[in-house]
């Protein structure tokens, strides 16, 4: 009678491979959750930041409702023009060219994504919007309307005080920045790694004997 193969005996297979670094090397792990979290701190700080410059932009392009003084009181210079409502879409649209151009710049700088970021994308977001609301509207033409007709003049017409109407208009960054970052992780970002296919080995095709 034979003493049975142990596994330093049995012949090698193709199927066998070195274990290069041994079984007892740990498996290294990505970035802690400590880092990411300081890194999705600073970008929502970062992202807030920049919406100085949205509200700039905001007061540059968007045309103040016209006003007049005419007999004393201050009136409207067009009853039916839409000035409001070309204000709120005004910032709605640029708050949403934003939100693209963080999310894609985020995107490329990290383009495995993480739950951290895209919080900070939406929370940044919304301080960036409402930083921009409140800059906006106190760079906007001043709140003192009645010193405002009495320097325009008797029929002269000028701008009222910048006003964010629709104040859902502040989503349209974060909405804009998570959206955009979602269809970019879904077109470029990494794919899972392919199943290895196993060699072939002599187990393979064998059936017992009848």
């Amino acid at each position: 009678m034979t003493a049975p193969m142990t596994p330093q005996d049995q012949p090698a297979g193709p199927w066998q491979q070195p274990w290069p670094d041994g079984p007892d090397k740990p498996v290294p792990e990505g970035r802690g959750m400590r880092s990411e979290l300081v890194e999705a701190v600073l970008l929502a700080l970062a992202v807030a930041v920049s919406g100085a410059l949205l509200g700039f932009l905001w007061e540059k392009l968007a045309t103040p409702v016209p006003l007049v003084a005419r007999d004393g009181n201050v009136l409207l210079a067009d009853s039916e023009a839409e000035h409001a409502i070309a204000i709120d879409g005004t910032f709605a649209l640029l708050a949403l060219g934003m939100g693209a151009l963080w999310a894609a710049g985020v995107f490329v700088w990290r383009r495995r994504g993480g739950v951290p970021l895209v919080l900070a994308l939406a929370l940044g977001g919304v301080l960036g919007a409402v930083v921009a609301w409140q800059l906006g509207e106190w760079m906007g033409p001043t709140d003192d309307i009645v010193a405002a007709a009495k320097a325009a003049g008797e029929g002269h017409t000028f701008g009222a005080p910048l006003r964010l109407g629709a104040k859902t208009a502040l989503l349209a960054w974060p909405v804009g920045a998570m959206f955009v970052h979602l269809v970019l992780t879904g077109l470029f970002g990494p794919r899972d790694p392919q199943p290895v296919p196993v060699a072939a080995g002599p187990w393979q095709g064998w059936a017992p004997p009848q």
